[in-house]
């Protein structure tokens, strides 16, 4: 007999929302820097950038292109009429207090809109001015840091008790024949498993490890600590561009203890306003300098990143065009995010690598190199694959 084929490895559910157009919140303490932030990252004066807490309550909402070097070379090779680069989706939300979770300040409102987005872009405060005054009286970013955590994980608490309790409720007259009744007592134990990492263990929930069955109960309750944290350290211009600050070491320190693997990325919110007020070719100029570069880019990608956003690429005269989807998306529903009926009536798509063209030069010569691929709806898309659908 021949052997078995061993068993696939099981394929694991993300954590957050099953969405290609996914959103990322620019979250801190009043003052830290947020909205102005936001001005230089969107290129607008949406944010109200004011020295006093809450100046921003309504969130304000823009799309960020996300720098791509792939995307840049495909539109000098291809020269088209219209270039459409991949977007992050960035949301300036009203900048959070001590009791937040309780409704302290504009709390409850904040933490709305915290659990509308999918991912968080926290801001920390690392500068001393004594012309922007701090809600906590002085400058601290651990304490700061620790007050977003310890708020958003109190609402999770909140939010996981009240679940809980109505399961419970619900869950009294459950049997052990049906597999409806079975499937229930399961979300029980997940969600007991939730409020326990929690409240016992005191972690985030992203920090925990969860099977699949479990991913899907997490990604139900929508919590604020299962989001993807990015910290973004504002310094003054001068440590930026030293790479020195006080604060920077212990804020990493802080970021192992607490929350290990999540990203720091040091920036300068002033520099990057004095670089916005330059013509392109000064600020091009200003940046080779050492130490001046703007950070906007590299924050942007990992924004992009902790999201488990990919993009790949449709190209031709007419346009060279990122589309965004999520890791792990398979060809149809890739074909599907440019219309529906390419998803629907999806017979099958040439897919070449960026690579694979950068290599050949043309798509003539990679489909003569044998590189130009056929693939049917098994294929999960690549981050920056080339893709061309046929559709019935």
């Amino acid at each position: 007999m021949p052997p078995k084929k061993a068993a696939a490895a099981e394929k694991k559910v993300l954590l957050g929302r099953p969405s290609n157009n996914l959103k990322i919140g620019i979250v801190g303490l009043p003052n830290v820097g947020k909205s102005s932030f936001f001005n230089v990252l969107s290129d607008t004066d949406l944010g109200k950038a004011a020295n006093f807490p809450y100046a921003t309550i309504n969130p304000e909402e823009a799309r960020i292109p996300v720098p791509d070097a792939r995307f840049d070379w495909l539109c000098d090779l291809y020269k088209p009429a219209s270039r459409v680069p991949a977007f992050l989706t960035c949301i300036d939300i009203a900048g959070l207090t001590a009791g937040a979770s309780t409704g302290a300040g504009l709390g409850n409102a904040f933490l709305s809109h915290v659990r509308a987005v999918d991912g968080i872009f926290q801001v920390v405060r690392a500068f001393d001015d004594a012309e922007v005054i701090h809600v906590e009286g002085d400058v601290d970013p651990l304490r700061d840091m620790e007050i977003i955590q310890t708020e958003l994980r109190l609402k999770d608490i909140e939010w996981v008790e009240k679940h809980l309790d109505g399961l419970k409720r619900t869950g009294r007259s459950l049997g052990n024949n049906s597999l409806a009744d079975k499937a229930k007592k399961e979300e029980i134990a997940t969600v007991e498993k939730i409020y326990k990492a929690l409240t016992v263990d005191g972690k985030d929930v992203r920090k925990c490890e969860w099977n699949n069955k479990e991913i899907e109960v997490v990604n139900s309750l929508t919590l604020l600590t299962a989001k993807p944290i990015t910290y973004l350290v504002n310094l003054s211009e001068k440590d930026y561009i030293r790479k020195k600050n006080k604060w920077l070491a212990k804020i990493k320190g802080w970021i192992d203890a607490h929350n290990p693997g999540d990203p720091l990325i040091p920036f300068s919110v002033s520099l990057e306003e004095r670089l916005a007020q330059l013509p392109e070719d000064e600020r091009a100029e200003a940046q080779k300098e050492p130490g001046a570069q703007s950070a906007l880019g590299k924050i942007t990608q990992a924004g992009y990143s902790s999201l488990d956003l990919i993009r790949y690429f449709t190209c031709g005269p007419d346009e060279v065009r990122a589309w965004t989807i999520r890791k792990g998306t398979k060809a149809p529903q890739a074909a599907g995010v440019i219309h529906s009926d390419f998803e629907n009536k999806f017979v099958c798509g040439e897919i070449m690598t960026y690579e694979d063209l950068k290599e050949h030069g043309s798509e003539a010569t990679v489909k003569a190199a044998g590189k130009l691929r056929q693939q049917g709806k098994p294929y999960e898309m690549v981050d920056g694959d080339i893709a061309y659908w046929k559709s019935g």
